[in-house]
Protein backbone atom coordinates (compact mmCIF):
# COMPACT_ATOMS: atom_id res chain seq x y z
CA UNK A 1 0.00 0.00 0.00
CA UNK A 2 1.51 3.36 -1.02
CA UNK A 3 2.28 5.94 1.66
CA UNK A 4 0.57 9.31 1.64
CA UNK A 5 3.53 11.62 1.16
CA UNK A 6 2.28 14.61 3.14
CA UNK A 7 1.34 12.47 6.15
CA UNK A 8 4.66 10.62 5.97
CA UNK A 9 6.58 13.90 5.91
CA UNK A 10 4.60 15.35 8.81
CA UNK A 11 5.26 12.29 10.96
CA UNK A 12 8.96 12.35 10.06
CA UNK A 13 9.11 15.95 11.26
CA UNK A 14 7.69 14.93 14.64
CA UNK A 15 10.33 12.18 14.87
CA UNK A 16 13.13 14.75 14.58
CA UNK A 17 12.51 15.98 18.12
CA UNK A 18 13.89 14.18 21.16
CA UNK A 19 15.17 14.97 24.65
CA UNK A 20 18.43 16.31 23.24
CA UNK A 21 16.88 18.54 20.58
CA UNK A 22 13.64 19.85 21.94
CA UNK A 23 13.57 22.84 19.58
CA UNK A 24 14.59 23.17 15.93
CA UNK A 25 14.81 26.00 13.41
CA UNK A 26 12.96 25.65 10.15
CA UNK A 27 16.31 25.59 8.33
CA UNK A 28 17.43 22.62 10.47
CA UNK A 29 14.22 20.75 9.69
CA UNK A 30 14.51 21.57 6.00
CA UNK A 31 18.08 20.25 5.82
CA UNK A 32 17.34 17.03 7.70
CA UNK A 33 14.20 16.33 5.70
CA UNK A 34 15.93 17.36 2.46
CA UNK A 35 12.89 19.44 1.59
CA UNK A 36 12.50 23.04 0.43
CA UNK A 37 11.78 25.50 3.24
CA UNK A 38 8.41 26.44 1.71
CA UNK A 39 7.28 22.80 1.84
CA UNK A 40 8.48 22.42 5.43
CA UNK A 41 6.78 25.68 6.36
CA UNK A 42 3.42 24.41 5.06
CA UNK A 43 3.81 21.14 6.97
CA UNK A 44 4.77 22.94 10.18
CA UNK A 45 1.82 25.32 9.92
CA UNK A 46 -0.57 22.39 9.47
CA UNK A 47 0.89 20.59 12.49
CA UNK A 48 0.80 23.85 14.44
CA UNK A 49 -2.86 24.39 13.54
CA UNK A 50 -3.68 21.02 15.14
CA UNK A 51 -1.37 21.70 18.13
CA UNK A 52 1.06 18.88 17.37
CA UNK A 53 3.78 21.50 16.89
CA UNK A 54 4.17 24.90 18.52
CA UNK A 55 6.52 27.81 17.88
CA UNK A 56 8.57 29.40 20.63
CA UNK A 57 7.67 33.11 20.45
CA UNK A 58 11.04 34.11 21.89
CA UNK A 59 13.34 32.50 19.33
CA UNK A 60 11.03 31.37 16.51
CA UNK A 61 12.08 27.73 16.86
CA UNK A 62 9.60 24.87 16.66
CA UNK A 63 8.92 22.26 19.35
CA UNK A 64 6.44 19.47 20.02
CA UNK A 65 2.97 20.61 21.06
CA UNK A 66 0.73 19.62 23.94
CA UNK A 67 -1.57 17.58 21.71
CA UNK A 68 1.09 14.85 21.58
CA UNK A 69 1.25 14.83 25.37
CA UNK A 70 -2.54 14.49 25.55
CA UNK A 71 -2.65 11.66 23.02
CA UNK A 72 0.28 9.89 24.66
CA UNK A 73 -1.46 9.95 28.01
CA UNK A 74 -4.57 8.40 26.47
CA UNK A 75 -2.49 5.47 25.23
CA UNK A 76 -0.61 5.04 28.50
CA UNK A 77 -3.82 5.11 30.57
CA UNK A 78 -5.07 2.10 28.63
CA UNK A 79 -1.94 0.10 29.31
CA UNK A 80 -3.12 -1.93 32.30
CA UNK A 81 0.32 -3.45 32.66
CA UNK A 82 1.66 -0.02 33.59
CA UNK A 83 -0.79 0.59 36.41
CA UNK A 84 -0.39 -2.95 37.74
CA UNK A 85 3.41 -2.73 37.69
CA UNK A 86 3.94 0.73 39.15
CA UNK A 87 4.12 -0.23 42.82
CA UNK A 88 6.57 -3.04 42.07
CA UNK A 89 8.85 -0.73 40.09
CA UNK A 90 8.86 1.75 42.95
CA UNK A 91 9.53 -0.95 45.53
CA UNK A 92 12.52 -2.34 43.63
CA UNK A 93 13.95 1.12 43.04
CA UNK A 94 13.68 1.96 46.75
CA UNK A 95 15.29 -1.33 47.80
CA UNK A 96 18.18 -1.14 45.33
CA UNK A 97 18.61 2.58 44.77
CA UNK A 98 18.67 1.85 41.04
CA UNK A 99 16.57 2.82 38.04
CA UNK A 100 13.79 0.38 37.17
CA UNK A 101 12.08 0.14 33.77
CA UNK A 102 8.96 -1.38 32.28
CA UNK A 103 9.22 -2.10 28.56
CA UNK A 104 6.93 -3.59 25.90
CA UNK A 105 7.69 -4.80 22.38
CA UNK A 106 6.52 -2.78 19.40
CA UNK A 107 7.55 -4.22 16.06
CA UNK A 108 11.29 -4.83 16.19
CA UNK A 109 11.98 -2.51 19.11
CA UNK A 110 11.16 -2.15 22.77
CA UNK A 111 9.39 0.91 24.15
CA UNK A 112 9.86 2.25 27.67
CA UNK A 113 6.36 2.68 29.08
CA UNK A 114 7.40 3.41 32.66
CA UNK A 115 10.54 4.34 34.57
CA UNK A 116 11.36 4.94 38.22
CA UNK A 117 14.64 6.81 38.55
CA UNK A 118 17.07 5.52 41.15
CA UNK A 119 19.40 7.42 43.44
CA UNK A 120 22.60 5.59 42.47
CA UNK A 121 23.15 7.30 39.13
CA UNK A 122 21.39 8.66 36.09
CA UNK A 123 20.55 6.37 33.19
CA UNK A 124 20.70 8.78 30.29
CA UNK A 125 19.42 6.60 27.47
CA UNK A 126 15.97 5.72 28.75
CA UNK A 127 12.86 7.83 28.95
CA UNK A 128 9.18 6.96 28.77
CA UNK A 129 8.18 6.64 25.12
CA UNK A 130 11.70 6.09 23.83
CA UNK A 131 12.50 3.03 21.76
CA UNK A 132 15.30 0.61 22.59
CA UNK A 133 16.98 -1.97 20.31
CA UNK A 134 16.24 -5.60 21.07
CA UNK A 135 19.77 -6.89 20.38
CA UNK A 136 21.67 -4.56 22.71
CA UNK A 137 19.33 -4.33 25.71
CA UNK A 138 18.41 -6.76 28.47
CA UNK A 139 14.73 -5.85 28.10
CA UNK A 140 14.84 -6.42 24.35
CA UNK A 141 16.42 -9.85 24.74
CA UNK A 142 13.77 -10.90 27.27
CA UNK A 143 10.92 -9.63 25.10
CA UNK A 144 11.90 -11.80 22.11
CA UNK A 145 13.71 -14.79 23.66
CA UNK A 146 10.55 -16.77 24.40
CA UNK A 147 8.95 -16.39 20.98
CA UNK A 148 8.44 -19.38 18.71
CA UNK A 149 11.05 -20.17 16.06
CA UNK A 150 8.68 -18.92 13.37
CA UNK A 151 7.96 -15.65 15.19
CA UNK A 152 11.64 -15.09 15.87
CA UNK A 153 12.58 -15.76 12.25
CA UNK A 154 10.03 -13.21 11.04
CA UNK A 155 11.13 -10.68 13.65
CA UNK A 156 14.82 -10.92 12.78
CA UNK A 157 14.30 -10.92 9.01
CA UNK A 158 16.16 -7.83 7.81
CA UNK A 159 17.06 -6.77 11.34
CA UNK A 160 20.07 -4.44 11.57
CA UNK A 161 22.50 -5.17 14.41
CA UNK A 162 23.73 -1.64 14.98
CA UNK A 163 26.80 -1.28 17.20
CA UNK A 164 26.23 1.05 20.15
CA UNK A 165 29.27 0.18 22.25
CA UNK A 166 32.30 -2.09 22.04
CA UNK A 167 30.22 -4.82 23.76
CA UNK A 168 27.22 -4.77 21.41
CA UNK A 169 26.25 -8.04 19.71
CA UNK A 170 26.48 -7.36 15.99
CA UNK A 171 25.39 -10.58 14.27
CA UNK A 172 22.33 -12.84 14.22
CA UNK A 173 24.47 -15.81 15.19
CA UNK A 174 25.67 -14.07 18.36
CA UNK A 175 22.19 -12.84 19.15
CA UNK A 176 20.57 -16.27 18.80
CA UNK A 177 23.17 -17.79 21.12
CA UNK A 178 22.43 -15.04 23.61
CA UNK A 179 18.69 -15.75 23.41
CA UNK A 180 19.36 -19.41 24.19
CA UNK A 181 21.11 -18.29 27.39
CA UNK A 182 18.17 -16.04 28.25
CA UNK A 183 15.70 -18.90 27.84
CA UNK A 184 17.88 -21.18 29.94
CA UNK A 185 18.48 -18.65 32.72
CA UNK A 186 15.09 -16.95 32.73
CA UNK A 187 16.67 -13.50 32.70
CA UNK A 188 18.80 -11.33 30.40
CA UNK A 189 21.86 -9.18 30.95
CA UNK A 190 23.16 -6.12 29.13
CA UNK A 191 26.75 -5.49 30.17
CA UNK A 192 27.38 -2.06 28.65
CA UNK A 193 26.00 -3.25 25.31
CA UNK A 194 23.62 -0.33 24.85
CA UNK A 195 25.03 2.46 27.01
CA UNK A 196 28.64 2.76 28.19
CA UNK A 197 29.06 2.37 31.93
CA UNK A 198 25.56 0.93 32.46
CA UNK A 199 24.68 -2.68 33.27
CA UNK A 200 21.08 -3.93 33.09
CA UNK A 201 19.28 -7.09 34.10
CA UNK A 202 15.72 -7.93 32.97
CA UNK A 203 13.07 -10.62 33.40
CA UNK A 204 9.82 -11.35 31.51
CA UNK A 205 6.24 -10.61 32.51
CA UNK A 206 3.55 -12.94 31.14
CA UNK A 207 -0.21 -12.75 30.65
CA UNK A 208 -3.08 -15.24 30.90
CA UNK A 209 -2.04 -16.88 27.62
CA UNK A 210 1.51 -17.39 28.97
CA UNK A 211 2.94 -14.99 26.38
CA UNK A 212 5.64 -12.52 27.37
CA UNK A 213 3.94 -9.12 27.27
CA UNK A 214 6.53 -6.93 28.96
CA UNK A 215 9.93 -6.85 30.62
CA UNK A 216 10.95 -5.34 33.93
CA UNK A 217 14.57 -4.35 34.44
CA UNK A 218 17.12 -2.76 36.75
CA UNK A 219 19.76 -0.43 35.31
CA UNK A 220 22.79 0.75 37.24
CA UNK A 221 26.39 1.96 36.95
CA UNK A 222 28.60 -1.00 36.04
CA UNK A 223 31.07 -0.07 38.78
CA UNK A 224 28.49 -1.13 41.38
CA UNK A 225 27.82 -4.56 39.91
CA UNK A 226 29.15 -7.89 41.15
CA UNK A 227 27.73 -11.42 41.22
CA UNK A 228 26.15 -11.02 44.65
CA UNK A 229 24.42 -7.80 43.61
CA UNK A 230 23.16 -9.34 40.37
CA UNK A 231 21.81 -12.44 42.12
CA UNK A 232 19.87 -10.32 44.60
CA UNK A 233 18.48 -8.12 41.83
CA UNK A 234 17.43 -11.11 39.72
CA UNK A 235 15.59 -12.48 42.76
CA UNK A 236 13.80 -9.16 43.32
CA UNK A 237 12.86 -8.85 39.65
CA UNK A 238 11.61 -12.42 39.33
CA UNK A 239 9.50 -12.13 42.45
CA UNK A 240 7.97 -8.87 41.17
CA UNK A 241 7.44 -10.34 37.70
CA UNK A 242 5.64 -13.33 39.18
CA UNK A 243 3.27 -11.05 41.11
CA UNK A 244 2.63 -8.77 38.13
CA UNK A 245 2.08 -11.76 35.84
CA UNK A 246 -0.41 -13.23 38.30
CA UNK A 247 -2.33 -9.95 38.32
CA UNK A 248 -2.30 -10.05 34.51
CA UNK A 249 -3.97 -13.49 34.61
CA UNK A 250 -0.93 -15.74 34.30
CA UNK A 251 -1.28 -19.08 36.09
CA UNK A 252 2.18 -20.07 37.25
CA UNK A 253 3.45 -23.58 36.69
CA UNK A 254 6.50 -23.32 38.88
CA UNK A 255 8.90 -20.40 38.48
CA UNK A 256 8.71 -17.84 35.72
CA UNK A 257 12.26 -18.60 34.71
CA UNK A 258 11.34 -22.15 33.71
Amino acid sequence: MPLIQAVDRALRILDLFDEYETELKITDISERMQLHKSTVHSLLKTLQHHHYIEQNPENGKYRLGMKLFERGNLVIRHLDIRSVSKKYLMDISIKTGNTVHLVILDGKEGIYIDKVEGTSGTVLYSRIGRRVPIHSSAVGKVLVAFKSDKELKELLNGYVYKRHTANTLTSEEEFLRELERVRSNGYALDREENEPGITCVAVPIRDHSENVIAAISISQPSAKVNDAVLNEEIHLLQRAAEQISTEMGYIQHGHLSV
